[in-house]
This record gives structure tokens, sequence and C-alpha cells, in this order.
């Protein structure tokens, strides 16, 4: 006799909600910040380089922190230290707010902000990250990860708008939102814990290993040596940097050039919002297409669309002209994001899930600090057209990687990823 089971109701989750809440809050607190640093730090220098040094700064101390932070989410309660990674959001979002407001905005003090903000994401992030395995079950995964493409999507569009009403009253009005943003996120993550503790689950937050290792290089070793042994995941490692470095790079030197030429922080934040919306439309296609697509010819087919907008962006200077051309390269992004995480996401053994996150966050991303700053010294020294075709080549490069790498194409659909992972599991 076959027992038939339901598929999880995701919505139904109240754990995942509450989860998904406090996530968001967080993730809008650093679209503002984000979307204000550059401005600000081109605004207060009037130096494409000066800000593209500021932006690298808070990449490498983010890259950096991330690697202890996968450790600290394998070792303790992660919900206590999602908790804890927003009250001290709370504390820095504050101190930004109050340097804003006593008009101390300079070079330096915004490298130090920009550096311990990103630090703080590095080091608590992963934890909020690596808590909904064990909250959301593996036939569930793809339409979680689909969904949190569509809040980042509403993030992207909601937060460049807000971004630049904030920013035109005056930082310290974006300080104060990034304030109480911390302050719901750390409010919920309070909530989860007590969510889980009522319902007498498993501590999602708990480390799984019966004693933790002294020896935190070596669990980051662990991580590293892992997730480079599965050719199902750690072959797609050098494309995710390439095309992080290539598509972020454009992105920056088209927002640096527009600020450059007297576009005002509220039109920059709408087109913010275009791509937005586009992502939002493919967030919402997503969880059709990753039951029914593979994978790996999502990801091909989201690199080309991608690099073949890059390319294009060369060609454009207006801003209408711009956001068409940038959502149309996005289009494929959500769902591109949504079948590599959730394939991640089933494939990783929980109390590897924190160092793994980690180690193929620095991976994925150990180029982008490079990116502020080719766009900086790009627009310096070469011009806007030459920086974005640079970074196009790029874009393109990853492309050739992933149709010439047979374990992406092989990446299954939804339904097959628990399976296929199995495949590559070691004794």
């Amino acid at each position: 006799m076959t027992i038939v089971t339901e598929p999880h109701r995701l919505w139904h989750n109240t754990r995942y909600i509450t989860w998904l809440v406090s996530d968001t809050s967080k993730g809008l607190a650093a679209s503002l910040f984000g979307f204000a640093i550059p401005l600000l730090a081109l605004i207060v220098t009037n130096d494409p380089a000066q800000a593209g040094i500021i932006g690298g700064a808070g990449m490498v101390a983010r890259l950096l922190m991330t690697l202890a932070g996968g450790v600290l989410a394998d070792r303790h309660r992660r919900i206590a230290l999602m908790l804890l990674g927003s009250l001290i959001g709370i504390v820095l979002a504050g101190g930004f707010t109050m340097l804003a407001l006593g008009d101390a905005m300079t070079f330096g003090s915004l490298l130090v902000i920009d550096i311990l903000l990103a630090a703080r994401s590095g080091l608590f992030d992963v934890a909020g990250e690596s808590a909904i395995k064990e909250i959301v079950p593996d036939d569930a995964m793809g339409r979680a990860q689909a969904a949190n493409q569509g809040r980042d999507a509403a993030l992207q569009l909601a937060g460049g708008p807000l971004g630049g009403l904030l920013l035109g009253v005056g930082g310290w009005l974006v300080g104060v939102v990034m304030t109480l943003c911390h302050a719901v996120a750390a409010l919920t993550a309070w909530m989860l814990g007590r969510q889980a503790r009522r319902a007498g689950a498993v501590d999602v937050d708990a480390p799984t290993s019966a004693t933790a290792k002294p020896n935190a290089w070596a669990e980051m070793r662990e991580g590293f040596g892992w997730l480079l042994s599965r050719p199902d995941l750690g072959g797609v490692l050098l494309i995710t940097t390439v095309i992080n470095l290539g598509f972020n790079a454009t992105i920056t030197t088209v927002i640096y050039a527009l600020q450059q030429d007297g576009y005002s922080e509220l039109l920059i934040g709408t087109l913010s919002a275009s791509i937005g919306a586009v992502m939002l439309v493919g967030a919402v296609c997503a969880p059709l297409l990753v039951p029914r697509i593979k994978a790996g010819v999502l990801t091909i087919a989201g690199l080309s669309v991608v690099s073949v907008g890059a390319i294009a962006l060369s060609m454009v200077t207006e801003p209408w002209a711009i956001a068409v051309v940038l959502g149309a390269a996005v289009l494929l992004v959500p769902a591109l994001n949504a079948g590599m995480m959730g394939y991640f996401m089933v494939a990783t053994p929980s109390h590897l899930l924190g160092r793994a996150n980690s180690a193929a966050g620095v991976l994925g991303m150990g180029a982008m600090p490079l990116a502020p700053l080719i766009a900086g010294f790009g627009l310096a020294w070469i011009g806007r057209e030459w920086t974005i075709l640079i970074c196009a080549g790029l874009c393109l490069i990853s492309v050739v990687l992933a149709v010439s790498n047979r374990a992406l194409r092989a990446l299954p659909v939804e339904s097959g990823w628990a399976a296929h992972a199995k495949q590559y599991e070691t004794a």
C-alpha cells in the first residue's frame, strides 16, 4: 500500500513566517544602508575612487567575519545568534544616526561605520540563513527559497525609493529607520525561540555535534573541505565568483555614473525599485519554474541573460533605458537563485550548514570587494563605457564556465534534489 503525503503548506508554518519577518526586517535595514552608503560617500567626498574604497573595505570586513560566523552558527544556538546580531545592529544603527545628526559624516567616519555594520552582517547573518533548514522540510525548500527571492525583490523594490526619500531628508532618518528594522528583527527572533520551545521541537539553533571543537581553524577547514569535495556544489563556486563580480561592478558603475551626472538620490532609488519590480515578477514565476526546469538549465539561462544585459548597459545612458535593460537582465535571477540555494540547503547536512554557508559565501563573493573599486577607479581612468564592457566580459566568462561544467548541467528539478545529492554523500 502506497501512502501519499500532502505537500508541506509553507504558509501554514508559523515558525517559517516568524523567521521570514525577522530576516526581512534585517534585510530592509541592510538594503537601506547599502543604498545610502555609496551615495553618502560620493556626496561627502565627491570622489568615486574614495567611495569605492569605502564600499570595498566593508565587503572585505563582511567576508572575513563570515568565516567566523559559520563556525559560530555550527557551535552555538542559531536563534540566539540571530537575536544578538539584531541587538548589535540596533546599537550600530543608532551610532550612525548620531553621526548624521552631529554632521560628522566624513570619509573616515563612513569608512568605520561601514566596516562595523558589514562585520556584524558577516558574523551573525549566517546563523539566520542556516536556521531555515530545520524550520522548512526538504520537499518545500525550493518554494521557501523562491519566497525568499520574492522577499528580496520586494526589498529591492521598496529599498531604493525609500532610501532615496529618507536620504533626501537626511542621513539621520536612514539611521532611525534602520534602528527600527533591527528592533523588529530582534523581537521576532525572540518570538521564534519561544515558538520552538512551546512546540517541543528540536532547537534549530542548537549545535548538532556532541561537543564543540576547540580549534576554529580546523572547523573552518572542515567546512571548506566538505564543500570543495562535492562536485555538485564546489564546481559552481568559481562561476558564482565571476558573475557576482562582473554584474555587481556593472551596477555600481551605473549608480556612480548617474550620481556624477547630477541625477538625484530619489531618481537613483526609483531605478533600483524598477529592478526590484522585475525581480518580484521573476520571483512569482520561480515556484513554477523550479519544479519543472532543471536547476542547471535555469542557471545557464539566467547567466546568459545577465551577460547580454551587461553588454547592453554600456550602450545606454538615459535612466529609463537603463531601467529597461537592467529589468530584462535580472528577470531570471530569482529562479536561478531559488534553484541553486534550494539545492544547496537540501544537500548540506545541518551540522555543517553554518560553515558550508560561510565557505560558499567567501568563495562565491570573494572577489566582490573589487566591484566598487573597479567602478570607482574605472570611471576615473577609462570612463563609463569601457568600465562596463570590462564587467560584461567577466559575465560572459561565467557563462562559458557554466556551459562547460558537467556537474552544474546535471542538477535536476526540485523533486530530484534529495536523491541527486545522495549520490555524492561519502560513507
